[in-house]
């Protein structure tokens, strides 16, 4: 029997797991009824209750963040992990965006009349039940709580361990906010345990109650998530994105994109991890791009060209083209044209997020055409793959699945349709 320390209490997993799934599907049923007043009354609440309980969230990171230094964590995952008021503000207002977007809920996205007479009707209506697994960014407890109960639908929320304490006060003014709408505390759950277990029970014990499950976090939680699970999955395993800098590219604009690209946040999963410099433009753009990045300090792992520019440049092996880095480390290449710059993606790249630096139009709409991957850009940074920048108010996830969700995830892609007939009297023959 698997057994699990909550609030000091000895608890059964499967207990647990259990009744936080019975009670989801309760809460889902009262959700998906709610009006959008009454869901917006309870993320306006919840917004501010995480601006007035902005200290002691700051306080619960801080434990987190202490223990994780103490464990060695990487620069990167710490800087994931750390909350500061700009963060906490910037919680908020996502909630606030989440709040002036449309409900989605009830839509009739289509119709028409039969030639017997039935009026027929695509009706939008949430998934259900959603269970989310996520490691280290605290934040996400906020937008994935907020972004399921704007789309009307209850989740279970099993944030990573290192986050615990920050993820359990912020999941608090969630609560706070259902309380002041009158709507079920159990619309947004969060697994109050570290044990492992209860991730199994997620992604095969308890079919009965989730209707999707979505993972954000490392490789190897994506991969025992798409291998375990017994529910449908929305996620990506990898943001191995690309910066293909063309041979029209403006130079000043090509370097400020690149940095930006991998510089800006490291650990984020829209951050570039491979540069393409085209070989026509190698000779003016790759040495003040490559030299930006080192004196930013990145380190650059490049071709035999790439080498050439500065010793401080190391040899990129080939398993470096398929990695995601999440930390201050690029790949760079030097390719033969627009061709090898997207057969090099179509190769190597997850399908997340490539950019294409250029003033050539007919350049730019071939890169958008035909590079297939969830989110494609021209003249942009891949930071940008952020539901938050796409007008969602936040996102729940950036999925490079090809059916129902792709992209970012935000409460449009919550939902799923159901058709509504109605008749008077007819039969089929």
């Amino acid at each position: 029997m698997s057994v699990a320390v909550v609030h000091g209490a000895v608890t059964d997993i499967a207990e647990l797991m259990h009744e936080l799934g019975r009670k989801a599907v309760e809460a889902a049923h009262t959700l998906a009824l709610a009006s959008t007043k009454e869901k917006n009354a309870a993320l306006t609440a919840g917004a501010a209750s995480l601006r007035v309980q902005k200290a002691a969230i700051l306080a619960a990171n801080e434990r987190d963040a202490a223990a994780a230094r103490a464990q060695g964590m990487s620069l990167a995952l710490l800087d994931r992990l750390t909350l500061d008021d700009a963060r906490i503000e910037a919680m908020a207002r996502a909630l606030d965006d989440i709040i002036a977007l449309p409900d989605p809920v009830g839509v009739v996205a289509a119709e028409w009349q039969r030639p017997n007479g039935l009026k027929i009707e695509r009706v939008v209506v949430p998934l259900g039940v959603i269970g989310m697994i996520y490691e280290s960014r605290p934040n996400v407890t906020a937008d994935a709580g907020a972004l399921c109960l704007k789309s009307g639908n209850a989740v279970i929320l099993r944030g990573g361990s290192e986050s615990l304490h920050s993820s359990r006060a912020i999941h608090a003014c969630l609560v706070t906010g259902l309380n002041a709408a009158a709507l079920p505390a159990e619309c947004v759950q969060l697994v109050p345990t570290t044990d492992r277990a209860a991730v199994g029970y997620m992604l095969s014990g308890m079919t009965e109650y989730l209707d999707v499950l979505v993972p954000r976090g490392g490789k190897s939680l994506i991969e025992r998530v798409q291998a375990e699970a017994r529910v449908p999955v929305i996620g990506h395993l990898e943001g191995n994105c690309h910066v293909y800098v063309h041979q029209a590219a403006e130079l000043p604009m090509a370097r400020a994109i690149v940095l930006n690209a991998k510089l800006r946040r490291t650990g984020v999963c829209g951050a570039a991890e491979t540069l393409l410099v085209d070989r026509a433009a190698a000779a003016t753009h790759l040495a003040p791009i490559v030299l930006d990045l080192l004196e930013a300090g990145c380190e650059v792992r490049g071709d035999a060209l790439v080498q050439e520019v500065d010793g401080r440049v190391r040899a990129a092996s080939e398993e470096d083209w398929y990695r995601e880095f999440l930390d201050a480390i690029i790949a760079v290449r030097v390719v033969d044209g627009i061709d090898a710059a997207i057969a090099h993606i179509r190769q190597y790249g997850s399908a997340h997020t490539e950019s294409i630096v250029t003033q050539n139009s007919a350049a730019a709409e071939r890169f958008l055409r035909e590079v297939d991957s969830a989110i494609v850009l021209h003249n942009a940074s891949t930071q940008f793959a952020d539901g938050g920048e796409f007008g969602m108010g936040a996102e729940i996830g950036i999925s490079t699945t090809r059916f129902h969700a792709r992209g970012p995830v935000g409460v449009a892609q919550l939902t799923s349709y159901k058709y509504v007939v109605r008749g008077a009297g007819q039969v089929r023959p």
